[in-house]
């Protein structure tokens, strides 16, 4: 079995120390003979000239790289700031909007408060309603622990909205006279003659509901108010129900009807007051009398 031979090779400290003393051997010979190494030198030069280019351009991309994502970081970290200052004010702002609305709703309520000074009042927040655009039946936060009782008469915006049908501990059920089963005895504000308004879900899409029961002789017209009348059972007296239009006379020739626009938006309630005085029945019996 052959033996392997051995390889040569010199070792990494003896051929530093050479190419150290070669190094230092070529720069004392630049010095001393420039002349005769500037050929040398010049070709040197353009071998190292490329490199060096090279070299640079590398170095160049990369410290370009390396200030793109520096700068890529920082406008992360700029905008995730910014979207944390928006988010913030956006919060802010619907806070804002929501204290505004809530102001206007208590500035509306109070403006009819004034209106109507000689009724005792309480405030309520509409909780819920029927399943529908319209407030035709709603659901509101006080009850009878507030006050609050059935056939007590509510309002907002301009005038009436309906009439308590339920009461509990904390909450009430309010029916709007645009229900379909709402019946208001009213009267025409200029000249005290007297009609029933009608609820109607179907009208109510074109902003008005009915008037029926006008006398063929009531000098009524176009743009008269229409008010909560002495001889309703339940509706308290001189509360603005909305104005008459469309006024027609049927067939018979006896009666009158129209359509009565309302005072109160029944698409947009939010807040309401409940009168907490009941119709006194002794004061309608003394009226009939």
């Amino acid at each position: 079995m052959k033996k392997r031979r051995k390889k040569n090779f010199i070792h990494p400290k003896i051929l530093y120390m050479c190419l150290s003393v070669m190094c230092v051997l070529l720069v004392l010979l630049s010095f001393k003979f420039s002349d005769r190494f500037s050929a040398v030198k010049t070709l040197a030069g353009d071998m190292i000239s490329p490199m060096q280019k090279g070299i640079n351009t590398v170095g160049r991309s990369i410290s370009d790289k390396l200030e793109l994502l520096s700068s890529k970081e920082e406008l992360q970290a700029k905008n995730k700031e910014l979207q944390e200052k928006l988010d913030t004010l956006s919060y802010a702002n619907k806070i804002l909007t929501s204290e505004n609305a809530e102001l206007d709703n208590l500035q509306e309520l109070y403006k009819l408060d004034k209106k109507y000074p000689d009724y005792p009042k309480v405030a309520a927040t509409i909780i819920s309603r029927d399943g529908n655009n319209w407030f035709n039946v709603f659901y509101i936060d006080k009850g009878k622990e507030d006050g609050v009782d059935v056939d007590m008469n509510v309002i907002a915006g301009n005038g009436l909205v309906g009439i308590v049908s339920e009461a509990g501990r904390h909450y009430a059920k309010v029916r709007a006279i645009i229900d379909d089963k709402s019946n208001v005895s009213a009267m025409f504000e200029s000249t005290g003659e007297t009609c029933m308004v009608k609820g109607n879900m179907e009208t109510i899409y074109q902003g008005c509901i009915d008037i029926e029961m006008i006398s063929n002789t009531a000098k009524v017209k176009e743009g008269d108010e229409v008010v909560t009348s002495h001889i309703s059972d339940k509706f308290l007296p001189g509360l603005s129900v909305g104005y008459i239009k469309d006024i027609t006379t049927d067939s018979s020739n006896l009666m009158k009807t129209a359509h009565l626009t309302p005072v109160v938006n029944f698409d947009q309630l939010n807040m309401v007051l409940v009168i907490t005085q009941l119709k006194d029945a002794s004061e309608l019996g003394e009226i009939t009398k």
